[in-house]
């Protein structure tokens, strides 16, 4: 070998593994012939037996193939074996999952020991830092606690979680429609500073008003949102007065027209999972006075259940559609009510997300009173599990006779 060529193949060969250096050494006493063994051995250091043994390797073709594992091979993806251990994990962890709304993460209370022991149960043999992999996938991390729930301690709490659940897998099964409501913050809207950053030209910032001075802006902004969360699509009404109860079902029944009409078309029922206080809370009467109005009116049976008080982060909607609609606005100033219905509609996600959204300009009476006896023409029943939180109302008997 030339000088040169010898100091540029010994380079390769050092960084060879032991198979590699053999079938290599083997490969250039053959190709120097006679006395070819000697001068590799003298290069590589190698035993004489050594080279002579990949010389016959390189001979046995068959050998050699088992030898060099093919593309492709080695173990299977648990995930190839078994096609059911992503479903069956999402359902574990849809059972026991909560999300900060600002966040698209979502979290588990559950450990990966434990959660691969209920794997096991169903039948599916998976170990726990397989769990650990899967659920990186999924987008789930492990998370501290923090302190955001109030000091309200129910002790139906966990009941009331199981009984959600167990009645949203009811009316999916069914393919009745569920949805998750509620209202996001406040918004002003105008020039001001919205948390966040976005892409601009270097040393040139977004200029917006040094205050928040009402005075400033057009208004306000108060997006109520509707999630469906068997079809993973949102509406959102955005209102410029008060949000108050009416305001609330309103956006439910823009919703039903909107949307829910055409995805179920033979619905007989809508379940309704919302928080415990404020304009579409447990206790409030001018709710369930407006429930009925809609109930009449698009004449389908409404039950609703409610989130324990202190819990409304574990509410689907906040995780899975208000969250990205925070995302999607970070950074930009919202102008108008214009820019604001376009940034709620154009929120998307990879796992097709679509949400509409219009502006509510009606104008809402606060502090509205519901007296005892409006309270008793409710056609309501209240479920033995909890009823201040879970009740259905259906249309009004008088209603009902005609």
């Amino acid at each position: 070998m030339e000088t040169k060529a010898q100091n540029y193949w010994i380079k390769i060969f050092h960084t060879l593994n032991e198979s590699q250096k053999r079938w290599c050494a083997a490969q250039k006493a053959t190709e120097i012939g006679y006395g070819g063994i000697t001068k590799v051995k003298a290069l590589t250091s190698m035993s004489r037996t050594t080279i002579t043994k990949g010389i016959r390797e390189l001979r046995d073709q068959e050998q050699l193939e088992k030898k060099i594992r093919k593309e492709g091979a080695g173990r299977k993806k648990i995930t190839n074996i078994n096609e059911n251990i992503v479903r069956e994990l999402e359902l574990i962890m849809n059972e026991n999952t909560a999300g900060d709304p600002m966040s698209a993460l979502k979290w588990t209370c559950k450990s990966t020991r434990n959660i691969s022991d209920e794997l096991n149960k169903k039948g599916i043999k998976v170990s726990y830092r397989t769990v650990y992999n899967l659920l990186s996938e999924a987008d789930y991390t492990l998370q501290g606690n923090k302190k955001t729930l109030g000091n309200s301690n129910s002790e139906n709490r966990d009941e009331q979680f199981i009984h959600i659940n167990s009645e949203v897998k009811k009316y999916i099964d069914n393919n009745e429609p569920v949805i998750s409501v509620d209202a996001k913050k406040k918004e002003q809207v105008g020039n001001f500073k919205n948390t966040g950053q976005i892409w601009r030209k270097k040393s040139d910032p977004k200029k917006v008003h040094d205050h928040d001075f009402a005075s400033l802006g057009e208004g306000v902004a108060i997006p109520h949102g509707t999630y469906d969360i068997q079809k993973n699509e949102g509406f959102v009404n955005v209102g410029i007065d008060l949000y108050t109860a009416e305001f609330a079902v309103n956006g439910i029944r823009q919703w039903w027209y909107l949307m829910g009409k055409k995805n179920y078309p033979k619905a007989k029922k809508l379940l309704v999972c919302a928080d415990s206080g404020e304009s579409n809370g447990s206790r409030n009467r001018t709710w369930k006075i407006n429930l009925q109005k809609l109930s009449d009116e698009i004449k389908i049976e409404i039950t609703v259940c409610h989130y324990p008080p202190g819990t409304s982060k574990w509410n689907k909607i906040e995780h899975r559609m208000f969250s990205f609609i925070s995302m999607n606005w970070k950074g930009q100033p919202l102008e108008s009510y214009e820019m604001i219905i376009n940034l709620i509609s154009n929120t998307t996600t990879k796992k097709g997300l679509k949400i509409e959204a219009t502006l509510d300009r009606n104008e809402y009476e606060k502090g509205i009173k519901v007296s005892d006896k409006e309270l008793e023409e409710i056609n309501i029943k209240f479920n033995k599990k909890n009823p201040k939180w879970n009740y259905t109302i259906n249309q009004s008997k008088k209603r009902k006779n005609k």
